[in-house]
């Protein structure tokens, strides 16, 4: 069996000897070292545009909660003027999800706007 059909599964029955548990505090320091994370907000007012546009010039990505507000609301109206400015400053990206999230990207990354 090579390597590419045991990641994929193919063939053969799993038992649960197939796995093994991993403790999260063998990777605390490997987390420390990570350069880019990618953080979860929650957008209820303009305020809370601060915090993301903070991470996003750190280098970070943020997905950010956008339920509490329509699309027509003027409030996310001007949250996606400040972020878009910071977009362009960075050379990111930003998109919206559905009505509910908007993913906002550092320095380089760009966001497909075709699913897989």
């Amino acid at each position: 069996m090579g390597i590419m059909s045991k990641i994929l599964g193919g063939g053969g029955s799993r038992s649960v000897d197939d796995y093994v548990e991993l403790d999260t505090d063998d990777f605390a320091d490997a987390h420390a070292e990570t350069g880019t994370q990618v953080h979860f907000a929650e957008i209820a007012d303009q305020s809370d545009v601060i915090p993301i546009k903070d991470a996003v010039y750190d280098g970070d990505f943020v997905v950010a909660d956008i339920t509490r507000h329509s699309t027509s609301d003027r409030t996310i109206e001007h949250v996606y003027d400040e972020l878009r400015q910071v977009v362009e400053e960075v050379d990111g990206d930003i998109v919206q999800k559905g009505d509910d999230q908007i993913i906002v990207t550092p320095t380089g990354v760009k966001v497909s706007r075709q699913k897989l």
